[in-house]
């Protein structure tokens, strides 16, 4: 491990389980010294968007901010992978707040489940048959009877991710929205979703839920057979990814506005 003065940033790396991200955080920590997660002043993550998420989600209460390095296939919460000159790039890191969504999910059998998203909450038909679901906001029923394969909550982090995928709006980062997009809805017929206040609190209850069952997903985490989903914004938790000037992620997400 290399020697570390009293001023330098001390770094921990936490990497994917290829050969490749596991080859770069021995030369990295070989080159840069490192210290456990808990007591580091940055994270360097390496690997792709999966891995980024994954860390994010194990240091969602401990606030240390997190560098990404592109050692996967899209990369888009991460920057270029170079092994020179890192505490530099950490030194002149933009920083990105992000702040998740809450997740609470009822099972059929009255089990509450609780669970963090910082891409989206997404709700998945689990038969054959289309899934019904009733939608409301802040109380009040706005769609009584969706008939669809599901329906996502996505926060402007994760607005180019599975919510682009089903045609949902990018969103940026400034906006102060959330993403409400239907997966397939096949009545009503002609909506395709909203744009939300971010301080909204997206209630679903999945009816028919025995002949049409539907599982619910907080980024990775799957609930099975749920009955009702309340999703709201964590405010009470910030999330700091640090980005190269010429790789920011709120410039990222308005190019992917104009994308081919």
């Amino acid at each position: 491990m290399a020697a570390r003065s009293p001023s330098t940033t001390r770094l921990a790396f936490v990497a994917a389980a290829t050969t490749a991200a596991r080859a770069a955080k021995a030369a990295l920590e070989q080159r840069y010294g490192t210290v456990p997660p808990a007591e580091a002043d940055v994270i360097v993550a390496l690997g792709g968007d999966g891995l980024m998420l994954q860390a994010l989600h194990r240091n969602m209460r401990r606030k240390t901010p997190i560098f990404g390095m592109n050692l996967g296939t899209v990369g888009f919460l991460l920057n270029q992978y170079r092994a020179s000159g890192l505490p530099a790039r950490i030194r002149n890191a933009r920083s990105v707040t992000l702040t998740p969504l809450s997740m609470v999910a009822t099972d059929a059998r009255g089990k509450r489940h609780e669970a963090k998203a910082i891409n989206e909450v997404s709700l998945l038909r689990s038969s054959r048959q289309t899934a019904r679901i009733a939608v409301a906001i802040d109380g009040t029923t706005r769609i009584s009877d969706l008939y669809c394969d599901g329906a996502i909550v996505a926060t402007p982090a994760g607005s180019t991710a599975y919510n682009l995928s089903a045609h949902g709006p990018i969103l940026p980062l400034g906006a102060g929205l959330l993403a409400l997009t239907p997966i397939n809805a096949f009545r009503p017929r002609r909506w395709r979703g909203a744009l939300l206040p971010r301080r909204s609190k997206v209630e679903f209850t999945i009816l028919d839920s025995r002949k049409r069952p539907v599982a619910a997903a907080a980024d990775s985490v799957e609930i099975p057979n749920v009955v009702k989903v309340v999703v709201t914004e964590a405010t009470d938790i910030e999330l700091t990814l640090l980005f190269d000037p010429e790789h920011d992620l709120e410039e990222r997400i308005l190019k992917e506005q104009f994308a081919p």
